[in-house]
C-alpha cells in the first residue's frame, strides 16, 4: 500500500508533510502577535501595491520604478515586456504575495526548524505553479510570440508536449541525446578496460605524453550519474587534460543496478569498488601511491574508505581529492529537508517493492530544488514558446542516469543524510568505528558557490572532520558545471587557500574574505598542488597486468556506461 501510494505522491511521505504543516499551524493560530504583524504586512503591502498601480495609471502605465523587486535568482520576470501595464502589475501582486507567504511560514515561534523550512519549500513550490510567467494569458512574452505568429507557438508547443508524453510512456530518452553517444561523441578519450567485476569497470586511459609522474590518479565518480561527467567532449575532458598533464588516469564505471542488486549495500560500493580498483591499480602500478579523487557520492565513499585505510595501517594513498563532496550532512542544503523517519520509511516501501531507486524519481527530487529553472522554465520554453533547446554534452550526461539499490540508498539515507554517523564518529567499517581525522594523506577539497546538492559551506567542513593539510577552493558555477570548468572555460574564477595541519580553523566567512582569488579554471590549481606531491616523471606503465589478472577487457568507455 505504501509503495503504490509512493508513486501517486512522487515518493514524498503524506504524513512527512501533515506532521510539518500541523506544527506550523498550529503553532501560528496560538500566536495572535505573529497573526496580527502578518495583517499589517498584508495592510501595507496592498496599499503599497495601490499606490504603484495609481502611479502606474498616472504615467500611462510606466510609474518609473518598481514596488518590489525580484530575487536576484529570480529570472522569471527580467524581459522589458514586464514592465508594461497591466504585466507590471500583474508579476508586482504575484511577488508581494510570495513575500508575505515567506513571512507567514517562517518565524513563527516555537517551530522546529526542520518543519518550518519544509513548510517554507512546500509554499514556494506551491506559488511557483501559479506564477503568471506559466500562463500564456498572464505572459506578455508568450503573448508578442503568439500574435507574431499566428498562434504557431503553441501548435510547436503542442506537439513538443504529445512527443514528450509518448516518450514518457514509452520509455524513450528525450530528443536529442541520439547526438551524444559514450564511446562515439562523449566519452571518447582512449582507453582500456583492465578489471570488471559486478559493481565496477576499472577504465584505464592511454598516457599521452613520453613521461608520466609516478603516482597515477584514481577518479572515483558518484554512481548516481555516469562517469563520463569528467570525460565529456575533448575539449571539456577532464580525464583527457590530466592525461596531457602527464598523469597515469584510472576512472571507475559504476554498473546501472537492476533489481537483482537490490542487497548490494554501502560496504559492497566500498569492497567492490574504490578498494577493487586500488588493488588493480597496486598491481598495474607496483609499488606507487595514489592521488585517490572522488566526486560527490564518489568524494563520501572515498572519504569512508580513505578513514578505514588510515585506520588498518593502509597508505597506498598519496593524496585525496574530494569535488563537490560532504562528509558532514547536517547541512547539506534542501536535499535534507525531507529526510527523517516518515519520509525514510515511505521511500523504503517503494524501493523494496521494485529493488531499486528508479532515474526518473531521483530526477524529481533535483528538479524541485530548482524548479524554476529545471521544470517552469522549460515548460513555457517547450510547450508556450514551441521551441526547443538544443541539447549540449552536459545536458546530456544529465538525462543519462542510473538506478541505486534498495539496500545502498537506504543505508546511505539513514547512517549519512539522517545520523550523520560518518561526521559523529559512529560509522562502522568491519565492525569498528573509522574517524577521518586519522588520514593523514593531504587533502584538496573543491566547493562551487552555487550547488544545490552539496552546498559549498557544507564541502567546506571538511575543515572540522580532518587534522591534516586541507587546500579548499570555491569556484563559481554549481554543482556540475563549476567542476567541469576546463582551462580557457569563459567567466571562470576561484578563490584558495590552504590550512596546514597545525594551524587553527578558519570558519568559511574569514576564509571567503581571506582566499585569494584567481581568473581562470581552478584545474590549473589542482595540477600544481598534484605536482608538488608527485614525483619526477618516469615511462608510462603498461596498460593492464594480465600476470597479475588484469588483462585488457576492451576499450574505454567499457560495457557498463552503456547500461540503461
Amino acid at each position: 500500500m505504501h509503495a503504490a501510494t509512493a508513486r501517486l505522491t512522487g515518493g514524498m511521505s503524506p504524513a512527512a508533510l501533515a506532521g510539518a504543516y500541523l506544527d506550523w499551524a498550529l503553532h501560528l493560530a496560538a500566536a495572535p502577535g505573529k497573526q496580527m504583524r502578518l495583517a499589517e504586512k498584508a495592510l501595507k503591502k496592498s496599499a503599497r501595491f495601490a499606490g504603484y498601480a495609481a502611479n502606474c495609471a498616472a504615467n500611462a502605465g510606466q510609474p518609473g520604478g518598481l514596488c518590489i523587486e525580484p530575487l536576484a535568482q529570480d529570472k522569471r520576470f527580467s524581459d522589458p515586456s514586464w514592465q508594461r501595464w497591466p504585466y507590471n502589475l500583474i508579476h508586482q501582486a504575484f511577488l508581494l504575495n510570495q513575500q508575505w507567504w515567506f513571512n507567514a511560514t517562517t518565524g513563527v515561534r516555537g517551530v522546529s526548524e526542520k518543519h518550518e523550512n519544509q513548510v517554507q519549500f512546500t509554499a514556494r513550490q506551491i506559488l511557483d505553479v501559479f506564477s503568471p510567467s506559466n500562463s500564456p494569458l498572464t505572459n506578455p512574452e508568450v503573448l508578442e510570440r503568439t500574435a507574431k505568429e499566428g498562434g504557431m507557438n503553441l501548435l510547436r508547443g503542442m506537439q513538443n508536449m504529445i512527443e514528450d508524453m509518448q516518450r514518457g510512456l514509452s520509455g524513450e530518452r528525450p530528443p536529442g541525446l541520439e547526438n551524444f553517444v559514450p564511446g562515439r561523441d562523449v566519452a571518447i578519450t582512449p582507453g582500456k578496460v583492465v578489471y570488471r567485476n559486478r559493481l565496477i569497470e576499472l577504465i584505464q586511459y592511454a598516457p599521452t605524453t613520453d613521461t608520466v609522474r609516478p603516482e597515477p590518479v584514481l577518479i572515483v565518480p558518484a554512481w548516481i550519474m555516469k562517469y563520463y561527467i569528467l570525460d565529456l567532449s575533448p575539449e571539456n575532458s577532464m580525464v583527457r587534460w590530466l592525461t596531457g598533464q602527464g598523469y597515469t588516469v584510472f576512472m571507475v564505471s559504476w554498473t546501472n543496478p537492476g533489481p537483482e542488486d537490490r542487497d548490494l549495500g554501502m560496504d559492497d560500493y566500498r569492497t567492490l569498488g574504490v578498494m577493487a580498483a586500488l588493488d588493480a591499480i597496486s598491481e598495474i602500478v607496483p609499488g606507487q601511491r595514489v592521488h585517490a579523487t572522488g566526486y560527490c557520492l564518489g568524494g563520501t565513499m572515498l572519504s569512508i574508505a580513505a578513514a578505514a585505510m588510515a585506520r588498518d595501517g593502509d597508505d597506498r594513498l598519496a593524496s585525496v581529492s574530494f569535488f563537490a563532496a560532504q562528509a558532514d550532512f547536517k547541512e547539506a542544503g534542501e536535499l535534507t529537508l525531507f529526510i527523517d523517519e516518515s519520509q525514510l520509511a515511505f521511500l523504503e516501501n517503494m524501493m523494496w517493492e521494485q529493488g531499486y531507486l528508479d532515474t526518473t524519481q531521483m530526477a524529481g527530487a533535483f528538479q524541485m530544488l530548482r524548479s524554476n529553472d529545471l521544470v517552469w522554465s522549460r515548460i513555457i520554453r517547450d510547450y508556450l514558446m514551441g521551441e526547443r533547446q538544443e541539447l549540449n554534452d552536459l545536458m546530456s550526461w544529465n538525462a543519462d542516469a542510473t538506478r541505486m539499490p534498495y539496500r545502498m540508498h537506504s543505508e546511505y539515507l539513514r547512517r549519512l543524510f539522517l545520523d550523520n554517523d560518518l561526521a559523529e564518529g559512529r560509522f562502522k567499517v568491519d565492525g569498528r568505528p573509522i574517524a577521518l581525522t586519522d588520514i593523514r594523506a593531504p587533502i584538496f577539497s573543491v566547493g562551487t558557490v552555487k550547488d544545490h546538492v552539496a552546498p559549498w559551506r557544507s564541502a567546506y567542513k571538511i575543515h572540522l572532520l580532518t587534522d591534516t593539510e586541507v587546500t579548499f577552493v570555491l569556484t563559481g558555477g554549481g554543482h556540475n558545471a563549476g567542476i567541469v570548468s576546463e582551462p580557457g572555460h569563459p567567466r571562470r574564477s576561484y578563490q584558495v587557500l590552504t590550512r596546514a595541519q597545525d594551524d587553527r580553523y578558519v570558519d568559511p566567512d574569514a576564509w571567503l574574505a581571506a582566499a585569494e582569488k584567481h581568473e581562470g579554471s581552478w584545474w590549473l590549481e589542482w595540477a600544481r598542488w598534484l605536482d608538488a606531491r608527485s614525483g619526477a616523471p618516469v615511462p608510462p606503465p603498461p596498460m593492464g597486468n594480465a600476470q597479475a589478472g588484469y588483462r585488457v577487457l576492451g576499450d574505454a568507455p567499457g560495457t557498463y556506461v552503456m547500461q540503461r
